[in-house]
């Protein structure tokens, strides 16, 4: 019988035994004080009396019990578990109330109110003032003096969430001193007993010459990217170091695993110029439901993303396939972490070179919906290595798409890039040649389509790691130059473009996302120096360092903006553009094959590339001719 003692059991046991004691501690003294007011209970029927008792208390523990009141921590619980023992009390007060009426004893029924008052009374106080015992402790426990002193941002019911949490965790490093809101209502009122003062420019003086605060936490219930750089614009004045007590993943679906509200450090991509776009619903969502989804490159930053995003769908199956194992071991790891048996994931080694290897996984597991992410992507690399970016991204892309149509996928999507736009590098023309791939195979059974969008923030390779990495490592941030600008968009919403496409797509159409304005990579250094604490030209340097090969100065996401054709998504738009035949397609392919066989010369490559690829001309040309966009 030990188990039963023990953990939860123990203390829902002894829960329900304090009960039982205050209910008999009550019982004795009503008793008590009917016999020295000479009240007569029951008519003198001791064992009557005894035996109401009884009742009274095995209906309210037995109301508690199924009302769930023994299932709450009262030392950490809100309001609603008060609410609710006050409803099971009451409901046990009709359940006594018609069991007296039944057995006909009419004569306790005052008594019976009585004890079921002093039993919710007597209840409610104790755990009320147990609370307040154990917050009062962890308090006294915890050296405020020694703790960062911080304001919060929002004195609803957000702020005063992390603030209780700040005040009653002992392992907690911050002291909340101030709460900041714009309610008026609540300006110089007390909230868990800290002060809130108002949230207009007055705060600022505040802070620097009354207040010892030395930290800043955003604790509201939705910020978008806009009103959050105001936010944060606005407290940097102080020189405090400002973080964000937000879900600890943005995400379309509130029921996402893991989601929950953590402090952490603003990140640049809180700070976009322009609101994130969520653009996967429910219809989009039921699509990908019990279907078997494969991704290649599902390692990758976009790949991996794609499979989170994918598993909120509920598919048949993921299939990752990748040549890198680590990333690929690591992401099947912390879906399995997430999902568990609720979801079919499985990993397969392989390059997309590979024609036999994917034949072999296409026909294991005949995919319904392929996504193409697999490809050679750094700029500079690509420009040294021009024969590996032909054999992967092209040769690689279309090896997938036979796969597809042998296999009869229903969707095949392609992941492009804006550097395809008028490519000036390797890189770019290889995409580029990838979507004329896709466009070209319009008369089969699989439904083919690309969508493109800009840089995506935090992904491997790009800017941010490296900017953050420099600025750890105290400078200089280094910056090719200081006119270049680029489209940004984050992580899961390129994910979330591409998840759509896949439910919009019919045939060989190319998907962009209207990425709003294009941001200077200066500002984006600047602003991420300022989020580390530091001042740009003082603590941390920039240095410009010179274009890169192949690199522009600018990136376009449209080849011809009067070809854009709206989709059921404002945000979503459709290039059209006339594609190539099928024989076309493969004549230029095997020029490729030729070519990386017998002359695999940097030069040749984009020899050949330039003639295959019509708007693909050099990066000292383009940027000589290029409009600046400001």
């Amino acid at each position: 019988m030990d188990f039963i003692f023990k953990g939860n059991n123990y203390r829902k046991q002894m829960l329900l035994l304090f009960d039982a004691f205050s209910f008999l501690c009550a019982d004795i003294f009503l008793m008590a004080m009917c016999s020295v007011m000479d009240v007569q209970v029951y008519n003198g029927n001791y064992r009557l009396c005894c035996i109401n008792i009884a009742i009274i208390t095995l209906v309210v523990l037995a109301v508690r019990s199924a009302s769930g009141i023994y299932k709450s921590i009262w030392r950490y619980t809100n309001t609603a578990p008060y609410l609710r023992m006050m409803f099971a009390d009451i409901s046990a007060g009709i359940i006594t109330a018609v069991i007296s009426y039944f057995i006909g004893k009419y004569q306790g029924l005052w008594i019976n109110s009585t004890l079921l008052m002093a039993y919710c009374v007597i209840s409610l106080f104790s755990r009320f003032v147990y609370q307040g015992l154990y917050k009062k402790r962890k308090l006294s426990h915890s050296n405020s003096e020694n703790k960062i002193k911080v304001a919060i941002v929002g004195a609803g019911h957000i702020g005063v969430l992390l603030a209780d949490e700040l005040l009653v965790n002992k392992n907690s490093n911050y002291n909340p001193i101030a709460f900041i809101d714009k309610d008026k209502s609540k300006q110089g009122s007390l909230v868990c007993g800290i002060k809130v003062y108002s949230d207009d420019e007055s705060i600022i003086d505040v802070i620097r010459n009354k207040l010892p605060v030395q930290e800043i936490f955003i604790a509201l219930p939705y910020t978008d990217s806009k009103r959050l750089t105001e936010i944060y614009e606005f407290y940097k004045q102080t020189g405090c170091k400002i973080k964000i007590y937000d879900t600890s993943v943005r995400d379309i679906n509130e029921n996402r695993p893991g989601k929950r509200r953590a402090l952490r450090e603003l990140r640049i991509e809180d700070l976009l110029f322009r609101e994130q776009i969520n653009v996967v619903d429910e219809e989009t969502a039921a699509y990908y439901n019990g279907k078997t989804v494969l991704v290649t490159g599902g390692g990758g930053s976009i790949g991996s993303e794609l499979c989170r995003q994918l598993a909120l769908c509920k598919p048949g199956k993921i299939v990752i396939f990748d040549i890198y194992e680590n990333n690929a071991y690591e992401l099947h790891q912390e879906l399995m972490r997430n999902y568990g048996e609720g979801l079919d994931v499985y990993v397969e080694i392989g390059s997309v070179r590979d024609r036999d290897r994917l034949d072999e996984v296409f026909n294991r597991y005949r995919p319904d919906v392929v996504f193409h992410a697999a490809a050679h992507k750094h700029v500079p690399l690509m420009e040294h290595c021009a024969a590996e970016a032909i054999k992967n991204n092209v040769l690689g892309t279309n090896n997938t798409a036979d796969a597809a149509e042998k296999y009869n996928v229903k969707k095949f999507i392609l992941i492009s890039t804006d550097k395809a736009v008028n490519p000036t590098n390797v890189m770019g023309a290889s995409k580029r040649f990838c979507e004329m791939i896709v466009q070209s195979r319009v008369d089969g059974n699989t439904s083919f389509a690309c969508v493109r969008f800009g840089n995506v923030l935090g992904s491997s390779g790009s800017v941010i790691p490296l900017f953050r990495k420099q600025i750890e490592m105290g400078g200089p941030v280094t910056i090719t130059d200081m006119r270049i600008v680029r489209y940004f968009m984050t992580i899961p919403e390129a994910s979330q473009l591409v998840i759509q496409t896949g439910a919009l797509a019919n045939k060989g159409e190319l998907f962009v996302l209207d990425m709003g304005k294009p941001v200077k990579i200066y500002d984006l250094a600047v602003n991420m120096i300022k989020l580390s604490g530091l001042v740009p030209g003082q603590d941390i340097q920039i240095k410009e360092i010179g274009l890169r090969p192949g690199e522009k100065l600018y990136e376009e996401l449209l080849l011809k903006d009067e070809s854009m054709t709206k989709t059921c998504n404002d945000k979503i738009f459709i290039e059209s553009d006339t594609p190539y035949t099928r024989q076309e397609i493969d004549e230029m392919i095997q020029r490729f094959i030729d070519t990386v066989r017998n002359s695999p010369d940097n030069g040749m490559v984009k020899e050949v590339l330039k003639s295959i690829v019509s708007t693909y001309e050099d990066a000292e040309i383009f940027n000589k001719s290029a409009s600046i966009i400001n």
